[in-house]
């Protein structure tokens, strides 16, 4: 018997690592949902849906009108099938970048678009993404976050290749909209500038600058997000405080304790104003029950 006992136990330990190895059949997609996030399970890549996507209007964006018409009017041709780009949007933290793509997805829903989030670490599954959506009636934005890269990174060459690079043509129902804090998405140091050539009275620049700048020219459009003034900052504090609906009997006190606020957080950004008005309307509810 305790022969048997020891085989069989084996036998179990053999399984475990067969089951380890051979690849399991990944989740169905549930394609009635409006986003997803790419994720993996055990090595296998899947689409996993959103139930409950953050949804946010174009109206609740404000002092970016110039990004919102750019953006709106590109994926508004996506959706009706007709050529678009995919976007890059660049600079201050906290200005809407990522709100406006997210935006999009409540704006053109019902016309079939659909969001996919990845992850920077799993662009390397870009044609895999491609593979499973294309020929799908939906339009798809693979949605990319706070991208930055080091040169050697396999997330970087991928990204390059998924924008316009490989040998197949790219799918007409997929669209890529990436966030970062960094135009060319990658770091940039003072040595880069040191190799590069003067011929003539032309400036040839290096190709590590080259390298760099590659990437984000494969982006047909660049949105720019600026550092908002106090006046703006005030106006989406304002915004905000209205949409938790709190009476603001004294305006001037709102102002006051909104920039105290962001002197506090060392910024004044469209996420800061949104974060004192929460706790703004927060504290008034609480006064109010007492």
């Amino acid at each position: 018997m305790a022969d048997i006992a020891s085989l069989i136990k084996q036998a179990e330990a053999l399984l475990q690592r067969i089951e380890a190895i051979v690849p399991q059949p990944s989740p169905p997609v549930d394609w009635n949902a409006h986003a997803f996030r790419w994720r993996k399970r055990a090595g296998i890549g899947y689409l996993q849906s959103v139930t409950q996507p953050h949804r946010i209007s174009l109206d609740a964006l404000h002092d970016i009108d110039e990004q919102k018409k750019i953006i709106e009017r590109n994926t508004r041709q996506f959706v009706n099938g007709k050529p678009a780009n995919n976007i890059l949007l660049t600079g201050a933290r906290g200005t809407g970048k990522s709100s406006l793509v997210k935006a999009m997805l409540s704006k053109f829903a019902k016309k079939g678009l659909r969001l996919i989030e990845v992850d920077k670490s799993d662009l390397v599954d870009l044609p895999d993404i491609v593979d499973l959506v294309c020929g799908r009636p939906e339009r798809f934005i693979i949605y990319c976050d706070d991208l930055s890269f080091e040169a050697s990174e396999s997330a970087y060459k991928a990204l390059k290749v998924a924008l316009d690079g490989s040998i197949a043509g790219s799918a007409d129902n997929v669209l890529i909209y990436a966030t970062s804090n960094r135009r060319h998405l990658m770091p940039e140091y003072m040595a880069d500038n040191l190799d590069t050539r003067h011929i003539g009275d032309e400036i040839h620049p290096s190709e590590t600058i080259e390298e760099k700048i590659s990437l984000s020219e494969r982006f047909g459009i660049w949105l720019s997000f600026y550092p908002f003034n106090q006046d703006q900052y005030l106006d989406i504090v304002e915004h905000w405080v209205a949409s938790f609906d709190v009476a603001v009997k004294d305006k001037k006190a709102l102002h006051d304790a909104a920039l105290l606020w962001a002197l506090s957080r060392g910024s004044r950004s469209g996420r800061v104003a949104w974060q004192f008005a929460r706790d703004w309307a927060g504290n008034h509810a609480m006064k109010r029950a007492e």
